[in-house]
């Protein structure tokens, strides 16, 4: 009796073994990493700490920042420019990216870029006070650690290829209006993608986009000039 009671014991053990054991075959499951952390994680350790006196500078948004390293990769080449850019992504998102993406990477600057796809309804619809709380949310935790503000004012879009929506221009504008109020009351340098792309119609001007939401490489180069006049002069106000 004792006997079997043994090889009793033993085939229990070994069969609770055996389940414990990660199965090869079964792919990770990836669906509760929301804000897609896994994206640029790998990347991010390769990078490493900034080397002594560089000036990195993140740009965290979505789509419009993805596809802007592959339009012109040639400006975030020999520059100390970290590109962190996820497409689709609503402002909450970027929020939870925030310390990964941007503070572990210890920048001197963070350029902001949010509000678009929260406003399209990718993935739900939210008013822009709700936006404003995440960008104020990144904001602050950019400067508790030490690290200078740009927020970006939109660029201009009256339609979205993907989806109905009344009025998006103007959403568009009243966003802008409350981030560069918010910018101002904070002292944070303000990056304008709005004015030198807009047309009559408050949307992208058809020569610089290649949807009506994406610069094209034109647009791109414009983007770049405002860019750079927004980081020397946050730079300059650097301590």
């Amino acid at each position: 009796m004792k006997f079997k009671l043994i090889l009793l014991f033993i085939f229990i053990s070994a069969g609770s073994l055996f389940a414990q054991q990660p199965d090869p075959a079964k792919k990770e499951n990836f669906a509760d990493d929301w804000a897609a952390l896994t994206k640029y994680k790998k990347e991010n350790e390769l990078l490493g700490l900034p080397k002594r006196g560089e000036k990195r500078i993140v740009f965290l948004g979505s789509s419009i920042f993805e596809f802007w390293k592959q339009k012109d990769p040639d400006f975030f080449k020999d520059r100390p420019y970290i590109d962190r850019g996820i497409s689709g992504q609503i402002s909450p998102q970027l929020l939870i990216r925030f310390r990964q993406d941007v503070i572990n990477l210890k920048p001197k600057v963070v350029i902001i870029l949010a509000g678009s796809n929260d406003i399209s309804g990718n993935t739900g619809h939210v008013t822009i006070e709700k936006i404003m709380d995440n960008i104020k949310s990144m904001a602050e935790l950019a400067r508790l650690h030490h690290i200078k503000v740009i927020l970006c004012k939109y660029l201009p879009i009256n339609k979205y290829p993907w989806v109905e929506i009344v009025d998006p221009a103007e959403k568009i504008i009243a966003l802008n209006n409350e981030i560069e109020a918010y910018a101002k009351q904070r002292n944070f340098t303000i990056l304008d993608y709005w004015t030198p792309l807009v047309d009559d119609a408050k949307g992208q001007r058809k020569d610089l986009t290649v949807d009506g939401v994406h610069p094209n490489l034109a647009g791109y180069k414009i983007m770049e000039v405002v860019t750079e006049m927004a980081i020397k002069k946050s730079l300059r106000n650097a301590h």
